[in-house]
């Protein structure tokens, strides 16, 4: 899947991965994996994505990374915050209060530009890649993050009726890719109102992953 894919969903404001509201998954799991207060969430692929300022509300900092630049722009347009821009490495930085989003190609984001992390919220990148590149993510994400604590949220349903993406992760591929780094605990599994795209049935389901 190249970039120029993503690029173009932005551009034509094909965002149906882009939810109005806070993802409640969130809300309600992201306690159980106990990040200390104003502790720094990483967010790979974050788009625009509201729940970044649900991060800093609750006093969290936050690091994400994402591919087009007009996200986030729109991303700090909607926080109301002004930013400073950068050149880091192969990324340019966008950086205001207490956030730090990285425009570029995450598998060129390295741990030292990165900077170290308490937790990871992936709500939508696993989820956004073909299986050749989850392997290659899962792998480069263990080494980005020094394998830090994961909420995962993904979808399981038959890929063979609807391509992604969203793809379909099903749990023993989520346990192929980060077993040998966590313990693997699923927290919740919800049925998809109306299926995925409203073409096949679909379940949502939750993961911590901890050391």
């Amino acid at each position: 899947m190249e970039p120029s894919f993503w690029h173009n969903r932005w551009q034509t404001n094909q965002t149906g991965w882009h939810e109005r509201d806070v993802n409640p998954l969130l809300i309600a799991h992201f306690p159980s994996l106990n990040v200390p207060p104003g502790g720094r969430v990483f967010v790979p692929l974050c788009g625009m994505s509201l729940d970044l300022g649900w991060f800093l509300s609750r006093g969290y900092a936050v690091a994400g990374a994402e591919l087009s630049e007009l996200a986030v722009t729109q991303l700090f347009a909607e926080l109301g915050m002004e930013t400073t821009i950068s050149e880091v490495g192969k990324h340019k930085l966008f950086r205001g209060e207490k956030i730090d989003i990285f425009v570029g190609n995450l598998f060129d984001l390295s741990r030292e530009v990165l900077r170290p992390v308490d937790a990871v919220y992936d709500r939508a990148a696993l989820v956004a890649l073909p299986e050749i590149l989850r392997v290659q993510y899962t792998t480069h994400l263990k080494s980005l993050t020094a394998s830090a604590p994961q909420l995962v949220i993904g979808y399981e349903y038959d890929q063979t009726i609807v391509p992604g993406p969203p793809f379909s992760v099903t749990p023993d591929e989520l346990h192929r890719h980060y077993s040998d780094s966590y313990t693997l605990t699923p927290l919740t599994r919800l049925d998809v109102p109306g299926g995925l795209k409203g073409k096949c049935p679909a379940t949502e389901h939750v993961w911590r992953l901890n050391k």
